[in-house]
């Protein structure tokens, strides 16, 4: 493993797939301290994907200014690297990924957007960010399933749930009344076949990016 990457991964995508991509020092969703304890290991490249918050300090802007003054290159994305890095792509922080772009420019203004709950010993997500959600309902919308219309009953229905509870089917459930039963049912089939993993698609991308920042960086060869 080459010493001087550090990745905080967890829920946004599997360790298998982001192992092939990049060679580096994995930890679990970074909490306020994680940054600056993996500048005091010797990290020259950082990927900040998924981090806690809501439970737990999330981590400071601080910690992060501090790594890039001394060079570090901190890279965020996908979750609550996606939200630092729109706070701090102007100091020095490099953002990636569409999720990313929609904080930066105001599309996006809630943390909440990007919050699940997951199984903290296998990181497998129990809940549905609304962020995909979105995402999904856009992709629906464009290939004929939903009129613009249901789709934003449907995104009303997401965002009325606490994040815990969204899920598909439970989006639907809350959309009952205002959804004809068959609409719903076009929409669950549809979601279970190609709802869109935004946060994992972002996830991969910087991660490709921290392989190239290491190789500028002499970390990788």
């Amino acid at each position: 493993m080459p010493r001087g990457i550090v990745v905080f991964l967890g829920p946004s995508c599997e360790r298998e797939t982001a192992e092939r991509i990049l060679p580096a020092e994995f930890r679990p969703p970074a909490a306020r301290g994680d940054i600056a304890a993996a500048a005091g290991s010797g990290a020259q490249v950082i990927a900040l994907i998924d981090g806690v918050f809501f439970q737990e300090c999330a981590v400071g802007h601080r910690e992060i200014l501090s790594a890039l003054s001394r060079g570090i290159r901190v890279i965020g994305a996908s979750s609550m690297g996606a939200l630092r890095a729109a706070e701090l792509d102007t100091l020095g922080m490099e953002g990636v990924g569409l999720i990313y772009r929609l904080y930066r420019d105001g599309t996006l203004v809630s943390d909440d957007e990007v919050a699940l709950v997951y199984d903290p010993e296998t990181f497998a997500p129990l809940s549905e960010p609304l962020v995909n959600i979105r995402c999904t309902l856009r992709r629906a919308r464009e290939s004929g399933i939903l009129s613009r219309d249901e789709a934003k009953v449907l995104l009303e229905s997401a965002r009325s749930l606490y994040f815990p509870e969204r899920t598909y089917p439970q989006v639907c459930r809350q959309a009952e009344g205002r959804l004809s039963a068959e609409t719903c049912r076009r929409f669950l089939e549809f979601a279970r076949v190609h709802a869109v993993d935004q946060k994992r698609a972002d996830a991969i991308e910087a991660l490709a990016v921290a392989r190239e920042r290491a190789r500028e960086a002499g970390v990788l060869g």
